[in-house]
């Protein structure tokens, strides 16, 4: 039965006058996910990703030589907007990714909660782009999707049946470069694991961010 990895993209650039590129550390921990893909032997793989360049760049280190895809359903929702919107004062805090992670995980709660809020298009978005490549793949091939952690734990909890809470806990502790597997079989898709990051232990344990 086909399999779909979600992958989350390496480590971006906080801090950085552009978010939206890999840090030295990201491109190192796109290396590591090429390593692991190879590893798992993926059945003429199909590669997709959003339209985010920190997205891109960690499909071309990781799988340079499978065609690439882009589909804009596997974008990140907008972080920065969230904050403004849902989270009062100055959406920075003390200036830390940890700082600015506590404050997000309220801002998440509060737009998957708020009915008009867009949760509902963007985790929807997800789910047909996950409905639509299962429907493009031949029954002895795979398919690895280049993506972002709220997608994932939009995913994840779509598939889990988990509320707004579930949503934020899975978000949060999403790996950067973390596989998710996804099997497409008879009875539906169904979410085998979550957040493998396996390949960054032992002597890659320095590469493990969350942030």
């Amino acid at each position: 039965m086909p399999v779909v990895l979600l992958v989350r993209h390496g480590q971006a650039s906080f801090g950085a006058d552009d978010y939206d590129v890999l840090s030295d550390l990201g491109r190192e921990q796109s290396v590591v996910v090429g390593q692991e893909l190879a590893r798992r032997a993926l059945r003429s793989p199909v590669a997709v990703c959003g339209s985010l360049r920190r997205q891109r760049a960690t499909a071309e280190i990781a799988l340079p030589a499978v065609l690439l895809a882009v589909d804009a359903r596997w974008d990140e929702y907008d972080h920065l907007s969230l904050l403004q919107r849902y989270v009062p004062g100055d959406p920075t805090h003390d200036g830390t990714s940890k700082g600015v992670q506590g404050l997000l995980d309220q801002a998440l709660a509060a737009w998957v909660d708020d009915p008009s809020g867009g949760w509902g298009a963007f985790s929807g978005g997800a789910a047909d782009a996950l409905t639509d490549l299962a429907g493009r793949l031949d029954r002895g091939q795979d398919a690895v999707v280049f993506t972002s952690g709220g997608i994932v734990a939009a995913v994840a909890a779509a598939l889990l049946g988990l509320g707004a809470s579930g949503v934020v806990a899975v978000n949060r502790v999403t790996a950067n470069g973390a596989i998710t597997k996804v099997v497409l079989g008879g009875s539906g898709t169904s979410l085998v694991s979550f957040n493998d990051h396996a390949h960054f232990e032992g002597e890659a344990r320095r590469l493990l961010t969350y942030r």
